[in-house]
């Protein structure tokens, strides 16, 4: 059986590159879109994209969580496996970059839990059908220059809290040009209640928690659950309620 095509005309190809155990996905570039440790595929390899998982900490019996922007489908497949009482949705544009994940980077099929869907990210979060749906939002929506997120204005981020229900929570990465950190917090802070940006974890990526409402915080409880996280699903979370705490007291 011939190997699937990761080039369809009218999208950036979908290419693999592997070192050291660990293979990479890219855009026709250079640029790292995404990673898998070869020996470990449904474990998170990349450090901030691990830290993308930071709303554990506050939602830990997710119903619905929403990925926009596939990457080498990391997110995507933890959280099937991790939550399997959850509905994971994940939005990609790029039909080269699903069939890549399925074939080279172990993302299962779509079943009743599970939907991979080619489409744009913007339709999908102005769809009123999708509104107050998600208790989680993943937002990860780089092209093949990775110059800066492919949506960043207020209307977009306005319609991701639209998508999430009154807890719900969204985990963006900001990468790119350094006029883009700004911008980014600016507009999600216009419509989300508390967005929280914490220190660069890996080559310029920021990672942003947002929440449309603002949640109480005891940082006993939240050291408390950080340990569980470390038993439970292996991510290392202390230092994300490190980089909570250290953002609350400048």
């Amino acid at each position: 059986m011939p190997s699937r095509r990761f080039d369809q005309p009218g999208f950036p190809p979908a290419t693999i590159t592997e070192f050291e155990g660990v293979r990479s996905l890219h855009l026709g570039t250079s640029w790292v879109q995404g990673a898998m440790r070869i020996a470990k595929p449904d474990l998170i390899e990349l450090d901030y994209v691990r830290m993308m998982m930071m709303w554990t900490l506050f939602l830990p019996a997710p119903r619905h969580i929403v990925q926009l922007g596939l990457g080498s489908a990391a997110l995507t497949k933890f959280n099937y496996r991790q939550f399997p009482k959850a509905r994971v949705t994940a939005i990609e544009l790029n039909p080269n970059v699903i069939a890549i994940c399925e074939e080279k980077f172990g993302l299962p099929p779509n079943d009743g839990r599970l939907d991979v869907r080619q489409m744009n990210a913007l339709d999908f979060v102005l769809d009123p059908a999708n509104h107050g749906t998600a208790d989680v939002l993943q937002v990860d929506l780089y092209d093949e220059e990775a110059r800066g997120p492919v949506l960043d204005t207020p209307e977009f981020y306005q319609a991701c809290a639209d998508c999430l229900g009154a807890d719900g929570i969204m985990t963006t990465n900001v990468f790119g040009d350094y006029d883009n950190y700004g911008k980014n917090l600016e507009n999600m802070e216009r419509v989300f209640d508390a967005v929280v940006w914490l220190p660069e974890v890996h080559d310029a990526n920021i990672v942003v928690i947002a929440f449309k409402r603002a949640p109480a915080i005891d940082f006993s409880v939240l050291y408390e659950r950080a340990g569980r996280i470390r038993k439970t699903m292996n991510l290392d979370a202390r230092p994300w309620v490190d980089g909570l705490r250290d953002w609350m007291s400048e």
